[in-house]
């Protein structure tokens, strides 16, 4: 008795590591394509999350500068100046669309000599006044849109692959089980040893579904979140520029 233990428990772990690849193998035609879809949507999935991630970290780092050079200048000539070299936060989107907004109607109150892009608006000097302070916000609510469409653009797929990818497994699944119940009739024997196999070949869809959609959801919370905090830091930096505007333009 002791042997007969012995012997499947060593028999066991030689047969694990080629189980899966042995189930793959032999599985059907169906099967197959299941899987190569349910690959392509994870390959994809993580493709997404690892450039979002990347991005992100770099937004970040460019935020903290654009906001440090945007407190401590004067001008705002000075924090477009830096601008191009911090393109990728949207900050720098919502400061570049508030400015333009806003030496566009300080051209057209005020003699074109009196104007300048680079107007101070924290100088003692008397400065002209803007035509409508509901016109900047309009254009930095325009700009804190579009960034944050750039900040969610692909993020959507990775709640298409947590939602999808379950019922393409178990389609998989219910394919494969109705092949096993096809076989059982066409051999007439219900032998552990003759279902058991393609049993597991239709569940391995359901698993790998599972595999896809599960760190698709992780992602996809933690990107939201992420979002919603980049958006919630655009409307800070957009009441932060009206007091500025209301302050020294009004």
């Amino acid at each position: 008795m002791a042997l007969l233990l012995q012997g499947p428990e060593n028999a066991a772990p030689a047969n694990t590591g080629t189980a899966l690849l042995e189930i793959l193998a032999n599985s059907s035609t169906i099967s197959k394509a299941v899987l190569l879809i349910l690959a392509a949507f994870s390959i994809a999935s993580w493709g997404i999350t690892f450039y979002k991630l990347w991005m992100f970290r770099r937004l970040v780092r460019q935020s903290a500068t654009f906001i440090d050079v945007f407190r401590r200048s004067n001008k705002f000539s000075e924090v477009q100046a830096v601008c191009g070299s911090l393109k990728e936060s949207p900050l720098v989107g919502l400061f570049q669309a508030g400015y333009a907004e806003l030496t566009t109607q300080l051209r057209q109150n005020t003699p074109a000599a009196e104007t300048a892009p680079g107007s101070n608006p924290r100088g003692p000097a008397a400065r002209p006044t803007l035509k409508s302070l509901t016109a900047v916000d309009r254009a930095l609510m325009r700009a804190s849109v579009v960034e944050v469409n750039k900040l969610e653009h692909r993020v959507s797929f990775l709640a298409t692959t947590a939602s999808i990818t379950p019922f393409i497994g178990l389609f998989g699944t219910v394919v494969g089980i109705l092949m096993a119940f096809e076989g059982i009739a066409q051999t007439g024997s219900t032998n552990l040893s003759v279902v058991a196999r393609p049993i597991a070949d239709a569940l391995v869809a359901t698993a790998m579904g599972l595999v896809a959609a599960i760190p698709a959801v992780f992602y996809y919370n933690m990107l939201t979140q992420r979002v919603k905090l980049f958006a919630s830091e655009m409307d800070d930096f957009a009441m932060e520029f009206l007091n500025i505007a209301e302050r020294n333009f009004t």
